[in-house]
């Protein structure tokens, strides 16, 4: 079954990240909008698309569309997403879904009142690493999960000008609000911080949470760190064993070995030695370890009315409540220095 799309919002990461994963998904893309001319242009050119719009809402009366997608800016998608589900139109909002938690909670009012389904671009749970340790934590062989440790970095790449952090949450901080309640399998009942801002732009803020489940959990976020090295590593703690991802795309699960140095018949065991993951990148294998393609793979299954786990416009009213939560306490920890 093939699904005709239309898509608003034309940018580089659109053009990169997203509209790529279409074909490969047996989705058609049907007529492109975005306020810049060249922009759509462009798109429509490359993929062969006739409709081109610059306003969305002729967009949306584009005949012979099945569901949007957008990746535009946090107020739009509150608009956008909306306007489609009031259309009948099954959306795909790239996060984060709105500029605020009520933002996204009017998308999830629409959704719900139009029984129309509202998914939201978190890939982080579909990046590699992340997808396996997601698949053992809940395949029954964790046990319990005790805690969550985390880093999650970038560069003061946001700001022009006067610095405005706003983007940094939304674009960056919002990822972990959603991905560390999945990994834990809890939601967050309780986040306090310690934050440091070196100089205008460059913050670093040490995150302790608590969890509806019982675990714990600390993460460093910050604008301190390069974005041409590994930013990313997740621990996530359990009794005797642990999961570790490191860049997205190395994994360890470490279990309960026993020692090894006076045992004559020492041996890697199957069933309590450490088992580790690495992609290969010599195989001739066109393989998205960021999580783009198995997302949006998942949302079109959803749209189609198959069965989907991706992300709803519900689970980012829990992110984006999460992520006000997190900025209040850094707020509060800014104003005290």
């Amino acid at each position: 079954m093939s699904l005709t799309i239309g898509w608003v919002g034309c940018g580089r990461h659109a053009t990169q990240m997203l509209l790529p994963q279409l074909a490969p998904n047996n989705v058609i893309l049907g007529a492109v909008c975005d306020l810049n001319p060249q922009a759509a242009q462009d798109v429509a050119r490359h993929y062969g698309v006739s409709a081109v719009y610059s306003d969305f809402q002729q967009l949306l009366a584009h005949p012979g569309l099945d569901a949007i997608g957008m990746a535009v800016g946090p107020q739009q998608h509150e608009e956008f997403a909306i306007a489609a589900l009031k259309r009948g139109l099954p959306v795909f909002i790239e996060k984060p879904p709105g500029g605020s938690a009520e933002g996204a909670q009017a998308i999830a009012a629409a959704s719900r009142s139009t029984g129309v389904a509202a998914y939201v671009g978190f890939m982080k749970r579909y990046s590699t690493g992340n997808k396996i340790a997601g698949n053992v934590l809940r395949s029954g062989d964790f046990g319990d999960v005790l805690g969550f440790q985390g880093n999650y970095m970038t560069a003061p790449g946001y700001f022009t000008g006067a610095v405005d952090y706003t983007s940094f949450y939304l674009h960056h901080c919002v990822h972990y609000m959603d991905l560390m309640p999945w990994l834990v399998g809890a939601e967050i009942v309780d986040l306090q911080a310690r934050a440091l801002e070196h100089r205008p732009g460059h913050l670093l803020a040490h995150l302790n949470m608590a969890f509806a489940n019982g675990a714990i959990g600390t993460l460093v976020m910050g604008t301190v760190q390069s974005r041409g090295t590994p930013m990313e590593n997740i621990t996530v703690m359990g009794n005797h064993q642990r999961i570790e991802v490191d860049n997205v795309i190395n994994v360890a699960w470490h279990r309960d070995p026993p020692f090894k140095a006076e045992d004559e018949l020492a041996r890697l065991d199957n069933a309590s030695d450490t088992l580790c993951w690495t992609p290969n990148f010599t195989a001739a294998a066109n393989e998205d370890h960021k999580g783009y393609h198995a997302l949006l793979r998942d949302v079109f299954r959803g749209m189609k009315g198959e069965s989907s786990q991706a992300p709803t416009i519900e689970d980012g009213v829990r992110a984006m409540q999460n992520l006000e939560r997190m900025i209040a306490a850094i707020n509060q920890q800014l104003r005290q220095k």
